[in-house]
């Protein structure tokens, strides 16, 4: 085997070239002489590209990123401008443009005038010269004013002496707003209104018959107050149990169980304060029902003069609801009396008194007193008139 020739490496770009050779055959620069070569020359190599080795998949995937991006970019510039390959564009329709209105200026408006009610004038009182044979009832009943209002005016005592030659104050009296009428109840409202009833919730398992026998009160009073078609009564309904119709309490005697206090009667006619002249012989009183009374019931009148106490009518009492005072019963003297009368339901209790009569008790609230005055029939006014001072 031969020995390969000597070589030698060109100190510019490090080729290697035989040991004759004088110039590079890649960069030409020059090698020179064999004599210079022989001596060691410090190798002189140019500046080499940094070199990059990439694997085969790693090549793939930069390949892929490339054109990933390539399709983005390109899928982006056809979204915003379509035309350039030739897609048609709808044409926009232009946005409406927004109308602007005019918002009208309210314009305010002055509030209405407040009424201010000015209260009437309360009237003057008069002066009234005090008599021989005056008194504070005659003077009262002459003007139709109070008793009371005399003695508050004019700082007298609650005995109300007078003396003669004195100048009495006399209130005239205030005109008042006469309320509205208010209505009556009707005989069935009114039995409906006094009877004591209770409130009862249908439990489980609960009949109208059993309710029936717990508060020992018909069947009928229960569908007849509740309304019902039937005896069926259902879970949760409230029905109202009237007491006033219990059936008798079983026993010996067969007592029938009382009904509860009657309220008190409202006091129709005359109205409160009313005035009656001497031509009147008898006068009417009248007032509303409490409701179907039993028959050992009914409604006790009382009627007190208040001006003489001497002159008193016995108590009466009726099954109707009203009651005619007797003309025997008006004043015998010359100037007008006050009267109260008041209405309470009685109950006769079964026993006589003394004289044989039946003993009442009460059986309810009294109404409220109501006042009127009577003139005497002596004549049609006073005898001694009582004349305003000038």
């Amino acid at each position: 085997m031969s020995e390969p020739a000597t070589t030698k490496l060109c100190p510019t770009c490090g080729t290697r070239v035989s040991e004759a050779a004088t110039r590079c055959l890649v960069c030409g620069a020059e090698l020179g002489s064999s004599e210079k070569a022989a001596k060691p020359q410090p190798s002189l190599r140019g500046s080499r590209m940094p070199e990059i080795t990439l694997s085969l998949p790693a090549v793939i995937v930069i390949l892929v990123v490339f054109l990933a991006i390539g399709a983005v970019l390109a899928y982006v510039g056809l979204r915003r401008k379509p035309e350039i390959v030739g897609i048609p564009v709808a044409a926009t329709p232009p946005a409406p443009t927004a109308t602007i209105t005019k918002t009208p200026t309210l314009t305010p408006t002055a509030a209405p005038p407040t009424t201010t009610f000015t209260p009437l004038p309360t009237p003057t009182p008069i002066e009234y010269t005090i008599a021989e044979g005056d008194s504070c009832i005659r003077i009262a009943a002459y003007f139709k004013i109070s008793v009371q209002s005399i003695v508050t005016l004019n700082g007298l005592s609650t005995e109300c002496t007078l003396t003669v030659g004195r100048k009495l104050l006399i209130p005239q009296p205030t005109p008042t707003t006469t309320g509205l009428p208010t209505a009556t109840l009707g005989a069935a409202e009114q039995t409906r209104a006094a009877c004591e009833q209770v409130n009862y919730t249908v439990q489980e398992n609960d009949t109208l018959s059993k309710i029936s026998l717990s508060y020992n009160v018909p069947m009928d009073a229960i569908r007849s107050y509740n309304g019902l078609a039937g005896n069926n009564v259902l879970l949760g309904t409230n029905l109202i149990i009237p007491l006033c119709m219990r059936n008798a309490t079983p026993g010996p005697t067969s007592t029938p169980t009382l009904p509860p206090p009657y309220p008190a009667p409202n006091l129709l006619l005359p109205a409160n304060g009313a005035s009656f002249k001497a031509s009147d012989n008898t006068l009417t009183l009248q007032w509303a029902s409490v409701g179907t009374l039993r028959e050992n019931e009914g409604y006790r009148v009382k009627v007190e003069d208040q001006t003489d106490t001497k002159n008193q009518l016995p108590e009466a009492y009726v099954n109707d609801t009203k009651y005619i005072i007797p003309a025997s019963f008006r004043p015998k003297d010359d100037f007008a009396h006050i009267f109260s009368w008041t209405i309470v339901v009685v109950r006769q209790t079964g026993s006589t008194d003394e004289n044989g009569n039946q003993v009442w008790e009460v059986a309810g609230e009294i109404s409220a007193p109501r006042l009127f005055s009577w003139t005497g029939a002596g004549a049609g006014a006073p005898a001694n008139t009582p004349t305003p001072a000038k």
